[in-house]
């Protein structure tokens, strides 16, 4: 007994098939954990830059130019933004990020409810109309409906110009998003499960809210990091049914754009040969603007990561 017993610990057992396979030396493991880091590190070195330059005061980075040790550390980029004013004497920076956020929040939500709906909708192989909107909704992906034409319809038939509507309708619903909450549904969702929804009574809206929704997750997470990202760094739709004079209505981006514009020209001008005007922070200010954009939806990503899993439904069916 004794001597099988040190046989086995001088002679592990050797993994066979698909373990065998997945199983890495020591040496192999090693060189893959750090080229992992090293791609770690080219990921947030760049934001840690980003962040330093942006606590840089101005007249080190004339002198020094970009460095991870700057000369002097200031935090008068971030004061400036800070110290905008409105009409009204709020903060233009903050008054406009509560906007984003909110924009935010209420795109997505809608912007799920719809393509979640009618994803699941495409993919039920008794709805009779299913190959007739999957052509409507594919035409869109392949041909726009032009710039004119999208503007008319929403801002003289449907009349959302300068509203909180004007920025979020828009974005609300894609069509690319649509087939791929389709596919996922059809492919990914077992039938047996809703056959099992049918056999209790329940309806189709019913199976959609209490059976599929929740084994859906990943395809749900996944959409919701797109339309959050989209609606966050979205502009352009401000620019087109925003009109100049509604600052209580501009989202983020749009206005850390002007501010961009107006410290560049002002920079450019003859008014910055003035002390007054050279003393502003134009290089920090960029990157201030970077971090003010970027560090808020950071932290929305660690909320969906939670979600991008696999194998929900293993095991959801037995037999």
């Amino acid at each position: 007994m004794m001597e099988e017993k040190a046989k086995q610990e001088s002679f592990p057992e050797i993994p066979s098939g698909l373990a065998r396979f997945n199983a890495l030396r020591p040496g192999v493991n090693a060189a893959y954990s750090a080229l992992f880091v090293v791609l770690a590190l080219l990921c947030v070195i760049p934001v840690a830059f980003v962040i330093i330059i942006s606590f840089s005061s101005q007249a080190s980075i004339s002198r020094v130019g970009y460095t991870f040790a700057p000369a002097e550390w200031s935090a008068e980029a971030y004061r400036y933004v800070w110290h905008l004013r409105d009409y009204h004497g709020f903060p233009t920076v903050l008054r406009s990020m509560l906007n984003s956020v909110g924009i935010t929040l209420v795109g997505t939500a809608l912007g799920l409810t719809l393509i979640s709906s009618m994803g699941y909708v495409l993919s039920r192989p008794a709805f009779r109309l299913r190959r007739a909107y999957s052509i409507f909704l594919f035409i869109p992906m392949v041909f726009s409906g032009g710039l004119l034409a999208t503007y008319v319809v929403n801002a003289q038939l449907l009349h959302l110009k300068n509203t909180y509507w004007a920025v979020i309708l828009p974005l609300a619903c894609s069509s690319f998003y649509i087939m791929i909450m389709a596919t996922f549904f059809r492919i990914s969702v077992p039938e047996g499960i809703i056959e099992s929804g049918k056999i209790d009574g329940a309806g189709q809206l019913r199976i959609f809210l209490q059976l599929v929704l929740p084994i859906s997750l990943p395809a749900l997470a996944t959409v919701a990091l797109f339309l959050t990202f989209g609606y966050w760094n979205d502009w352009y739709q401000a620019s087109l049914y925003l009109e100049s004079n509604r600052h209580d209505l501009f989202p983020l981006q749009y206005v850390l754009i002007n501010i961009e514009k107006n410290i560049q020209f002002l920079a450019n001008s003859d008014m910055a040969m003035t002390s007054e005007s050279g003393e502003l922070p134009t290089e920090t200010m960029r990157m201030a603007i970077v971090v003010i954009t970027v560090v808020p939806i950071m932290f929305s990503y660690p909320f969906f990561q939670k979600y991008f899993v696999s194998g929900l439904t293993v095991g959801a069916i037995k037999g």
